[in-house]
C-alpha cells in the first residue's frame, strides 16, 4: 500500500484525521507534479528546437525526426537526475543544476548524432545539432525555472519542524525568512533533541521535512531517526553543530563504508584562472558595445538633471591590495561628500562603516540608475582593463583596511584581523558575489568578509557562472518591483 493508502485507511473520519489525510496526499503528489512539469518543460524545449530546425535548418524531415526523438531526451535527463534532485535538498534552484543542464544537451545531442551515423540521410548537420543544442540548453533552464516558480504557486509550502534552539535553529529561521524559493514554512518547533524520539512520533504526520539544529546531535540519535522519518515519507536535513567543520569547501567521499570530509585547501588550477580571465574580457567587451546606447541615454540624463561630471571615480584596492580608479554613473549631488557630515553623526555610530537607507543625495536620474543598477555598467571598463572581475569580493572602499570596529569585549580590532579580511585580496575584486547575493542586507560590512572568504575557497568558473545568473534574476526582480514607485 502506498502512504497515501495508509493514511486513508487510517482515517475515521474525524476532522484531525482528514486534515492529516489532506497533507498527507498533498506530499504524495507534489512532488510528481513537479517531475511531470519539469518533463513537460524538457519536452517543450525540443518542440521548440525541432521547429526551428524545420525553419532554418534541414527541413521538416529533420524536424520530425526530433520529435521522435523526444523520448531519448527525457531518459537522458533523467540519468544526468535533472528530475530527482529538487526533493533532496531544503532549496534547489534551476541555476544549481545549470552544469547538469549543460550535459545532458551534450550528451542528448551526441547520442542522437551516433544512432543516425549508420543512416548518412538522416543524419542531421552540423548547423543543426549545434542549434538544437543551443535552443534546448536556453529553452530548458527558461521552461525549468518559470515552471517550478508555477508549481510553487499551486501547490502548498512544505511543512517544516525545525529542532533546537540558539544560534543554528535561528539561522534555519532566518534563511527561511530569507529565501521564499525554497517553498517551505514552519509547522511547530521543539527545543531540544532530548526525547525528540516519541515527541516526534507525535507531530510527524503534520510535517514534511525535519530540520535538525541541535548541538546534542549523535549517531545514535540520527539511527533512531531515520527509520521513523522513512517509514512516514519525512525528508530528513541536519545542520551541522560545528559549522566551522563544513564551512569551507568539503567534499563527502567513501572508502568502503568510512565516510571522509576532503577540504578544499589548494589554489585554483591555473586554466581556471584563466578561463576566468579570457570570459571577463569577451564578455565585457561585447557588454560594453552592446550597451553603449544606454550609456549615451544615462549620460545624457544625467548631464540635464544635476550638470557634469557624468562618471564618478573612486580609487578602490584591487587584487593584493593595488589601487585602481573605479568608474560608475554619478547618481549622487555634486557635493555629496561635502553634505555627508550633515547627515551622519559620525560619534554616535556604533560602527564604524555603514550605508544610508534613504540619502538625499542622490538625484532622481540617480535613483533611476541605481534601481535598474545601471550604474554599475561603467565598471564594464574595469573588468576589460583587468582591475576588476565580474565575480569576487566586493572592491574595498578608501581608508577602510585602517577602520577599526568594536570586539566583543568591546575592544578595538583592527580589520586586518577579522578572519578572511585579508585572504579575501588575494583575487581580484568583482561586480557581483556571494555577499552580494546571499547576505541579507543589514549584516555589517566586516561580517561579510565570511561570505568573501567562502567564494576564495570554492571558486570555480561553474560558480561563477551560477552567481552572474543569480545576479540578473536578482537585478530583473528587483527592477519589477520597483516600476510604479515614484523615483
Amino acid at each position: 500500500m502506498t502512504e497515501l493508502e495508509i493514511a486513508a485507511g487510517a482515517s475515521d473520519g474525524s476532522p484531525a484525521d482528514v486534515a492529516v489525510a489532506e497533507r498527507v496526499s498533498a506530499r504524495y503528489h507534489a512532488e510528481p507534479l513537479l517531475r511531470r512539469m519539469l518533463a513537460l518543460g524538457d519536452l517543450l524545449a525540443v518542440a521548440v528546437a525541432a521547429v526551428l530546425v524545420g525553419l532554418w535548418g534541414s527541413g521538416p524531415a529533420a524536424a520530425l525526426l526530433l520529435v521522435l526523438s523526444a523520448p531519448i531526451w527525457i531518459v537522458t535527463a533523467k540519468l544526468a537526475g535533472l528530475y530527482d534532485r529538487d526533493h533532496r535538498t531544503l532549496r534547489h534552484l534551476t541555476v544549481d543544476e545549470l552544469p547538469w543542464l549543460v550535459v545532458w544537451t551534450l550528451s542528448s545531442t551526441a547520442l542522437l548524432t551516433l544512432l543516425l551515423a549508420p543512416f548518412p540521410a538522416l543524419d542531421p548537420s552540423s548547423d543543426d545539432r549545434l542549434l538544437v543544442w543551443a535552443t534546448v540548453l536556453a529553452l530548458g533552464f527558461f521552461f525549468r525555472a518559470t515552471l517550478r516558480g508555477v508549481w510553487r504557486r499551486v501547490t502548498p509550502p512544505q511543512q517544516v519542524l525545525i529542532v533546537g534552539e540558539g544560534p543554528l535553529a535561528q539561522a534555519v529561521v532566518r534563511k527561511l525568512e530569507l529565501f521564499p524559493d525554497i517553498h517551505a514554512e514552519i509547522r511547530c518547533r521543539i527545543p531540544s533533541c532530548t526525547g525528540l524520539h516519541e515527541r516526534l512520533k507525535e507531530v510527524i504526520d503534520d510535517v514534511d521535512r525535519v530540520v535538525i539544529a541541535c548541538s546534542e546531535l549523535s549517531e545514535g540519535l540520527l539511527e533512531r531517526l531515520l527509520p521513523l522519518c522513512r517509514a512516514s515519507g519525512v525528508k530528513l536535513t541536519i545542520v551541522p553543530p560545528t559549522r566551522g567543520m563544513f564551512g569551507t569547501a568539503t567534499h563527502l567521499t567513501h572508502i568502503a563504508e568510512l565516510p571522509l570530509l576532503d577540504y578544499n585547501t589548494w589554489d585554483i588550477s591555473r586554466t581556471t584562472v584563466a578561463l576566468k580571465r579570457m570570459f571577463d574580457i569577451v564578455v565585457a567587451l561585447i557588454v560594453l558595445v552592446l550597451t553603449s546606447p544606454l550609456f549615451l541615454l544615462a549620460g545624457l540624463a544625467t548631464l540635464l538633471d544635476s550638470g557634469r561630471p557624468i562618471f564618478f571615480r573612486q580609487t578602490r584596492g584591487g587584487e593584493r591590495g593595488r589601487p585602481f580608479r573605479m568608474l560608475k554613473l554619478r547618481t549622487m549631488v555634486r557635493d555629496a561628500e561635502a553634505r555627508l557630515p550633515e547627515l551622519v553623526p559620525f560619534d554616535e555610530l556604533p560602527h564604524p562603516m555603514f550605508k544610508l537607507k534613504a540619502d538625499p543625495r542622490v538625484t532622481r536620474v540617480g535613483r533611476v540608475l541605481r534601481a535598474t543598477a545601471m550604474d554599475e555598467l561603467p565598471q564594464l571598463w574595469n573588468i576589460f582593463r583587468g582591475d576588476m572581475s565580474f565575480v569576487g569580493p566586493r572592491a574595498l572602499r578608501p581608508g577602510e583596511l585602517e577602520l577599526k570596529r568594536g570586539g566583543a569585549a568591546g575592544e578595538v580590532v583592527a580589520l586586518e584581523d577579522v578572519p578572511g579580511f585579508l585572504e579575501r585580496s588575494a583575487v581580484r575584486p568583482g561586480l557581483t558575489g556571494l555577499a552580494q547575493i546571499y547576505a541579507p542586507r543589514d549584516v555589517l560590512r566586516y561580517q561579510k568578509f565570511r561570505y568573501d572568504r567562502l567564494y576564495i575557497r570554492r571558486q570555480s568558473f561553474g560558480l561563477d557562472l551560477r552567481l552572474i545568473l543569480l545576479s540578473f534574476w536578482i537585478t530583473a526582480r528587483g527592477t519589477w518591483e520597483a516600476r510604479g514607485r515614484k523615483y
